[in-house]
């Protein structure tokens, strides 16, 4: 799993080789969709990848979508056999570019920034736009952010005896420290 997750990396990477490189392998990513009166439909991952190249604000991540986890084990199965299908779609990535990105203007105060870019998620590619806010502290760029995505996008069928229990828009966080490599 970890050479894939290499791999994947090197291969998002390739534009980045000689440019002022930050990079976090511990990333935060999280999702909701749940709905009042239902258990929380929440999930997180702790080890995605994220590169941003400083000098363009080009910036690319990466999960292995089985490294989501839920509250409760039975739902993460649900999430990785029915929904994600990750034998079939095992990570999910974005690429795209910070708006405006300029690293010499960033101070220890948080700015806001717009993202875009294309999240590929379940074999289907969308592009999204994103607020984030982003500062720089002891050399690492803080940057956290989120945007709302549609199950029905990214071609996610969710069972009518639990549409109810499932928001249909799904909210995604993202929390990257990255560090100079």
């Amino acid at each position: 799993m970890k050479k894939l997750l290499v791999l994947i990396v090197l291969m998002i990477s390739g534009n980045f080789i000689f440019a002022q490189k930050y990079m976090s392998k511990t990333g935060k990513v999280t999702f909701e969709a749940s709905v009042p009166l239902f258990e929380d439909v929440f999930a997180q991952d702790d080890n995605n990848v994220a590169i941003l190249n400083a000098d363009t604000g080009d910036i690319a991540s990466v999960s292995v979508v089985k490294n989501f986890h839920f509250k409760t084990k039975l739902m993460e199965e649900h999430f990785n056999e029915s929904y994600a299908e990750t034998a079939k779609y095992p990570k999910t990535t974005f690429t795209g570019k910070i708006v405006n990105f300029d690293k010499s203007k960033l101070t220890s105060s948080p700015q806001k920034y717009t993202v875009q870019g294309t999240l590929n998620f379940h074999g289907v590619a969308k592009a999204y736009t994103s607020a984030a806010t982003i500062y720089a502290k002891d050399g690492k760029i803080y940057m956290t952010g989120g945007f709302a995505v549609k199950a029905a996008d990214h071609k996610v069928t969710i069972p009518k005896m639990v549409m109810k229990k499932v928001a249909e828009t799904v909210n995604v966080e993202y929390n990257y420290v990255l560090v100079k490599q």
